[in-house]
């Protein structure tokens, strides 16, 4: 049963009355429309992925949809429907910055760059970002990658991390560009690139939904963590204070760590094949002690 948020009624109706003109007033759109708009991906299995027939599920798309039933709650509306928008790497900024998503539930990382953009609710998911390979490639690090066509999805960081990744400074890899996660994995597969780099658990997902799993391995360094939450619009306090309060009731409650056995650890649909992830200690820690910090907190120090 999901805690009750301490963010009252009248504390809302306040802050709805007193957010400034200039800034995002997303709470009273919601009120206004009776509807939000949720952000989804189409392929960023476990966390937010399509199951076909407009239907979308994953992780993050749950914990949203949690979300969402207690922001009607604290509006006392008697209904609160939800749109599912499907957002790419290249499009999901825009989207939340022009009022066409007003959470974005997908696979973003929280970094100070796109913090100049947008917003980010409380970390919910900590990554790390790996690289996937044919099991028969022989490839188990960085350094092997000279000379190989490496896939990445466009609009996503992971190209540049892996060019930031002191291994990776004298080689000289091809990158390959995939218009979604999907797209990029499906180059992987076909044998158009030699390795994917990308979210250790978006790598698990793409493998999982493979023809053959087996054929595919998630190796080599850890090249980044970073963290990963829900995007909403920059400027608007009051609607992220209501979010976070949200997801901190999730997780005292500990109906966050049990969404996140069934994505992470049980058999999910559409395949019914488990991921075998278990809650990193990182993300342990933030459930105890929530946080918002961007990606560049999680730095080793010099």
């Amino acid at each position: 049963m999901i805690t009750r948020s301490i963010f009252g009624a009248g504390a809302l109706a306040f802050a709805l009355l007193t957010a400034s003109a200039a800034h995002a007033d997303t709470l009273q759109k919601i009120a206004d429309t009776r509807t939000i708009v949720m952000g989804v991906r189409d392929s960023g299995a476990p966390l937010s992925y399509s199951l076909g027939d407009g239907r979308y599920s994953g992780y993050h798309v749950e914990l949203c949809e949690r979300i969402v039933a207690g922001l009607q709650r604290e509006l006392k509306l008697p209904q609160l429907a939800i749109k599912y928008q499907v957002v790419s790497s290249s499009n999901r900024i825009p989207l939340v910055q022009n009022g066409g998503v007003d959470m974005e539930c997908g696979t973003t990382s929280n970094n100070t760059a796109r913090l100049g953009e947008v917003a980010f609710a409380l970390t919910t998911f900590v990554t790390e970002v790996r690289m996937a390979v044919n099991a028969k490639s022989g490839i188990t690090s960085v350094a092997q990658l000279d000379g190989k066509n490496v896939t990445v999805t466009t609009g996503s960081t992971a190209v540049k991390t892996l060019r930031l990744h002191k291994k990776a400074a004298s080689i000289n890899f091809q990158e390959v560009y995939g218009k979604d996660t999907g797209d990029s994995f499906l180059l992987l597969e076909t044998g158009r690139a030699d390795a994917m780099v990308d979210d250790d658990n978006i790598l698990a997902g793409n493998i999982a939904a493979a023809k053959n799993p087996a054929d595919f391995r998630i190796v080599g360094e850890t090249l980044a963590v970073e963290p990963i939450a829900i995007m909403i619009r920059k400027n608007d306090a009051a609607f992220k204070k209501v979010v976070d309060q949200q997801i901190e009731a999730l997780m005292k409650s500990g109906e966050l760590g049990k969404i996140y056995e069934k994505w992470f650890i049980s058999p999910i649909p559409p395949r019914n094949v488990s991921l075998n992830l278990p809650m990193s200690a990182t993300l342990r820690k933030l459930v105890a002690a929530p946080n918002d910090l961007p990606a560049e907190a999680y730095l080793p120090k010099q």
